[in-house]
């Protein structure tokens, strides 16, 4: 595998190169024998009382975004294919904070349109492609936690790189790019801007020091020559989505770390080390330059990362704890819920094609002033199921379930996922739970591989239930809702809120539901978050080329969908090239905080690099919107 070529792919080509799909998919013949979306849409489904697959009272075929404007007090905007920001008459935004800009004064110039940042400064300024964040308040202090994926080598590093690490050096500033940043936001003339200095600011990285805790803490298979008790393992990585504790920590979610790792020598091709799309070169380079990157030096390092860690963001002295009982595999976001009788219940879904959706469900229970220590680390891991009637059930990851070692269970959590039957996932991304109801939405985000190929553990994933095209480039939401409206609950029934498609290119089932027009279509949700008012927003990372199957859909965009109507209306698009990515709002629910990363051109400085930023969003007349 060419390093140079790795580092130009998105992180699912690169999960390709590691597992392709067969040269013949026979997309054409999928089509011609699709069920007319008519069809499809008036099935025998449904969800409830009289509610259609798609949700209840959806809208038929308007043919602009206009006539949605009712329901969500904007008027919804079309398509854009430029390098902007657009946003509905009545709104405006501006940058709030740009990779490369100084959270301390040491730091202020050190972003160069030219050059970057330069490796001294690197963990001193704004990360990289930003992602999930959450608000906190503390002690009038308004906080944000904010999520930085990964790196772009070729606009990081130093041109005469070419976008491959030559140094431990170069390999050091990729690694401070990435992890999490916590910072401090103010409000003045100008609106929100970053407390330059503040005592809470921080960047966690590659290298900061964590702790583990959880069944899998301290087990063999998570020591290394560096930790040989298993309990201290350094960095946070490919951090995703994001979820926030009802006590008001922090969840950063460990997503695609198995490109970081590599080999220089021979090692063992193990299930657990396949499964994951763990091989003999990584991504980055990590591994030539740092042996805790190198399975032939260090194999068992892998299995201590795709965790969820809990960061304190208002103590810059706290130690990030890495919860290993809420299983390892790609999280994209926790959502954490309560179960009727305290329990708390985190949802999760691993971001890979043909993949598991999950829940962690603890022993204890908790309320507010409770101590929290063990709800995190003491209770059940379960695995989804969804069945073609729309019932659903949530299957228990245990010794005796699984035939697995606990420990076994929580670090190959894909592995006891599959041996329970667990429903193969259309890409399970972001978990949002309504505020104002006991049900959840999963962002289903696409699957060209759904009726083509197995999962990488050789589950088949065949059409149906909650994953009904084969060759999904779409995707879907799936909803569901806990029986007896509790969410510790076992069982559980569902439904399709959106299909998404493109019903001027496809009169069948790829057109989406009846919820999707030619005013509001879009293609590959990912993220989602519900405002307080109970509206599902929804974020994409799809293919914005617009042209052939996703003519007319332009760049990717954020929209506000309304659960009892179906409704959905499109409220801002992102420069080409970029997926909007991560939303949270200020304390007082005025203003958005929005993440655009990986834009194209030179957005959003005009000269220079393009840089991953989060963008502040606010109605012109100071009202609550989110």
């Amino acid at each position: 595998m060419d390093i140079k070529k790795t580092v130009d792919l998105s992180w699912d080509e690169f999960d390709e190169l590691r597992d392709p799909r067969p040269d013949a998919n026979g997309f054409d013949a999928v089509v011609e024998r699709a069920i007319s979306r008519r069809g499809f849409l008036g099935g025998a489904l449904a969800f409830g009382s009289g509610a259609a697959v798609f949700g209840t009272g959806v809208l038929g075929s308007a043919s602009s975004a206009r006539a949605q404007a009712s329901a969500f007090g904007f008027e919804p905007i079309g398509i854009a294919t430029d390098y902007d920001i657009h946003v509905p008459a009545g709104y405006q935004w501006k940058p709030l904070v740009r990779w490369g800009d100084a959270l301390f004064s040491e730091a202020e110039g050190a972003y160069s349109p030219e050059t970057g940042v330069s490796v001294e400064m690197s963990d001193k300024v704004f990360g990289e492609n930003t992602d999930g964040m959450e608000t906190f308040t503390h002690d009038g202090h308004t906080l944000l936690a904010i999520n930085s994926e990964y790196v772009n080598p070729k606009i990081n590093l130093p041109a005469a790189s070419e976008g491959v690490p030559q140094s431990a050096d170069e390999v050091t500033l990729l690694k401070n790019m990435q992890g999490v940043t916590v910072l401090e936001i103010a409000e003045g003339d100008d609106g929100y801007a970053v407390v330059i200095d503040s005592p809470y600011n921080r960047r966690i990285t590659h290298e900061t020091r964590m702790t583990m805790d959880g069944p899998a803490a301290g087990s063999d298979l998570v020591k290394t020559n560096a930790d040989p008790e298993g309990m201290s393992p350094k960095g946070t990585m490919n951090n995703c989505g994001s979820g926030k504790t009802l006590w008001g920590t922090y969840l950063t979610c460990e997503e695609n770390f198995n490109g970081y790792f590599g080999a220089t020598g021979d090692y063992e091709e193990t299930a657990g080390i396949t499964r994951y799309g763990i091989g003999g070169e990584g991504r980055y380079a990590y591994e030539k330059f740092d042996s805790r990157y190198d399975l032939s030096a260090e194999p068992n390092e892998p299995n201590r990362h795709g965790w969820v860690t809990e960061i304190d963001p208002k103590d810059p002295t706290s130690t990030p704890i890495k919860h290993t009982a809420l299983g390892r595999f790609k999280h994209e976001n926790a959502e954490m819920v309560q179960a009727a009788d305290g329990r708390i219940v985190v949802y999760m879904g691993d971001d890979e094609r043909g993949e598991f959706m999950y829940k962690f469900v603890s022993n204890g229970t908790w309320a507010e002033g409770q101590p929290t220590d063990g709800l995190l680390s003491d209770g059940t891991l379960y695995v989804a199921r969804f069945n073609d009637d729309m019932s659903g059930e949530w299957l228990a990851l245990t010794p005796e379930t699984t035939g697995m070692p606990l420990e076994e269970i929580l670090v190959f959590s894909r592995l006891a996922g599959s041996r329970v039957g667990a429903t193969t996932m259309d890409r399970p991304e972001w978990i949002a739970a309504n505020p104002l109801r006991a049900e959840a939405y999963c962002a289903l985000t696409n699957n060209k591989n759904r009726g083509v190929k197995p999962n990488a553990g050789g589950d088949e994933t065949p059409v149906g239930g909650p994953n009904p095209r084969e060759t999904n480039n779409f995707g879907q939401i799936v909803r569901w809702r806990p029986e007896g409206e509790d969410h510790g609950a076992e069982t559980f029934t569902w439904d399709l809120y959106v299909m998404a498609g493109n019903p001027t290119v496809y009169d069948n089932s790829y057109a989406g539901s009846e919820n999707v027009t030619e005013g509001n279509m879009f293609n590959s949700p990912d993220g989602m978050a519900f405002s307080s008012d109970g509206m599902l927003w929804i974020q994409t990372d799809g293919d914005d080329s617009n042209e052939g199957e996703f003519a007319g859909q332009g760049n990717n965009q954020m929209l506000v969908g309304n659960p009892e109507t179906g409704e959905i209306a499109r409220f801002l698009t992102a420069p080409n090239g970029a997926e909007v990515t991560g939303l949270t709002w200020s304390p007082d629910g005025t203003v958005a905080f929005v993440g655009i990363q990986h834009p194209g051109g030179s957005w959003p400085d005009g000269t220079g690099k393009p840089r991953s930023s989060v963008i502040a969003v606010w109605r012109e007349d100071g009202a609550i919107f989110g």
